[in-house]
């Protein structure tokens, strides 16, 4: 049988979920706005470590920059607190991302069902090694998209992870408020 409260309850609590939560919250309520200072730091720390990954891309002939790295700028240049930010999390996410994608390209291909297959395994492994950063299911559907050989695992996503950690630890420090990492493992 079929309680028809029941459901009338659980739909009115999904539409408020959906649309009722946000009526009494300004427009910045979810987000606070930065301070200035952070922002001018978000702003050069990214524009160096993205220029300086992309000028070692063309002087070492070697691709070391892909679309995610501009995701990872934004926590780790944004948001550098965030859990998401964090060494671990870009390297090991990315690294994850990396392996998970070759090895299910290499086994069954590229088509829709396995990119949504390599996203989605790529999503629960980094939630069980801790290591969640969630630019890294675009480097799975890179992958899948690009069908790049086992190189790809060191450039541009290892070498690429590290340079960019290593320019968000020289830029996050110079600012006196702003300390990075929180944590490295």
């Amino acid at each position: 049988m079929l309680d028809f409260r029941k459901a009338r309850s659980k739909l009115q609590n999904y539409w408020f979920k959906l649309f009722g939560r946000w009526k009494a919250c300004p427009l910045t309520c979810p987000i606070a706005r930065p301070h200035h200072k952070h922002v001018f730091w978000s702003w050069f720390g990214s524009c160096c470590a993205i220029g300086i990954t992309a000028y070692l891309t063309t002087i070492t002939n070697s691709p070391l920059i892909m679309a995610p790295f501009g995701a990872t700028s934004v926590l780790i240049f944004g948001i550098p607190d965030s859990p998401f930010a964090q060494p671990r999390n870009v390297v090991g996410g990315n690294i994850l991302a990396a392996v998970i994608a070759l090895t299910i390209l290499n086994t069954f291909g590229s088509s829709p069902w396995t990119m949504g297959l390599a996203v989605a395994t790529v999503i629960a492994t980094m939630q069980l090694t801790h290591t969640l950063h969630p630019p890294s299911g675009a480097v799975a559907l890179v992958v899948m998209m690009t069908k790049p050989n086992w190189q790809f695992l060191v450039t541009p996503t290892l070498e690429g992870s590290i340079i960019l950690v290593v320019c968000a630890v020289i830029f996050n420090n110079l600012a006196e408020e702003r300390t990075y990492p929180k944590h490295w493992l």
